[in-house]
């Protein structure tokens, strides 16, 4: 039962049973045709984007990946993962057909009444590898994120078959599959920028042990300006690779200041970037950045990010090619999973996770 329009959720207990209990989510908050902004989701002042802060004369590299002997495109790569911790990717490998196909498929999930995605929460679903959720860590919070999402942790096709929800489980992994080629190669460049020319098993495990894909939705916001879609942040990730769809709205820190760069959408091109994890590996080598999604007042939007991270229970630290070169360690050894616990407990607070492996 949806509250009244005339005081919606002045009561927090009230929101908190519709969104999250109820599984409506902020799509239900939008469908409502709310006149103000829940006084839940305002954010701070600093938190919210300042227009004027705004880089609109740059732009985060865009790559040509169609050549892949090409040594300028191996330099390119790795020239942005140092120097911006993020670029897109154009002529990659992944069909645009597949890139379509799992936008449908995450239109499809969300359009789903809620109380079949509510058998996917945390409270309901049958295992921690599926979850519908909403914000980020709404416990932890004390403004909330205009986000739903469903996050997809891979760990068989079996698996997936029995519990991912059937109107997106083919496309997802169809997604995922065809952009494995495009992670290994970018992998693999990143890796021999740094000199370490081999990916054993060990280090296939630490650069792309495990994987989560993440289907998100931000539903039109009334007062998009007061809140986020997503709170500064890096990830936890080796690499994130992300689709997006033709609405914008992702910001990239630039390399001065508070000054942010809007991600354009570019149609079939996807948006890479370096994780904390890989900036752990790589003793600072490569960068992950703070990056934020903006609310929008007048459209929906959905990305599909795929997490590509080592296992959970890997140690992660500098690679040792590159003590062994002589690099004094500015990570200490940590166990994957505490890192990504770490993460998990509090809100977004932009670069501070990876204060935790610092030595």
């Amino acid at each position: 039962m949806a509250p009244t329009l005339a005081e919606p959720f002045s009561d927090s207990s009230a929101l908190t049973d519709f969104v999250i209990n109820q599984g409506n989510g902020v799509k239900g908050l939008s469908e409502m045709g709310l006149k103000a902004l829940p006084k839940q989701y305002i954010q701070p002042v600093e938190e919210r984007m300042c227009m004027t802060n705004i880089l609109a004369q740059e732009s985060i590299p865009i790559i040509d990946m169609s050549n892949w002997e090409d040594p300028q495109m191996a330099k390119s790569i790795c020239d942005a993962a140092s120097k911006w911790g993020f670029f897109q990717i154009v002529n990659h490998d992944v069909p645009v057909e597949v890139l379509e196909n799992v936008k449908d498929a995450t239109y499809r999930f969300f359009g789903l009444p809620a109380e079949v995605k509510n058998k996917y929460s945390k409270d309901h679903s049958p295992s921690n590898n599926v979850r519908f959720g909403t914000s980020f860590s709404p416990q932890a919070e004390k403004a909330l994120e205009w986000k739903d999402y469903l996050s997809l942790f891979y760990v068989s096709e079996e698996e997936a078959s029995a519990l991912w929800p059937a109107v997106c489980r083919e496309q997802v992994l169809d997604y995922m599959k065809k952009s494995e080629v495009v992670i290994k190669q970018l992998l693999l460049v990143l890796m021999k920028g740094l000199k370490v020319n081999e990916i054993d098993e060990t280090k296939k495990s630490l650069l792309m042990g495990s994987m989560r894909t993440n289907l998100n939705y931000y539903p039109i916001c009334p007062n998009p300006e007061l809140t986020v879609g997503v709170g500064r942040h890096s990830d936890v990730s080796t690499l994130t690779i992300l689709l997006q769809d033709e609405i914008g709205g992702l910001f990239v820190r630039g390399n001065q200041g508070d000054n942010w760069i809007h991600v354009p959408p570019i149609k079939g091109s996807l948006v890479i970037n370096v994780g904390d994890a890989l900036q752990i590996l790589s003793n600072g080598w490569y960068r992950s950045v703070e990056h934020r999604v903006v609310a929008n007042g007048s459209k929906n939007r959905i990305s599909v990010p795929i997490f590509v991270n080592p296992r959970p229970g890997d140690m992660i630290g500098p690679l040792p090619e590159l003590i062994a070169n002589g690099e004094k360690p500015i990570y200490k050894q940590v166990l994957y999973s505490d890192y990504v616990k770490h993460f998990f407990r509090k809100a977004h607070d932009g670069k501070k996770t990876v204060e935790f492996a610092e030595l």
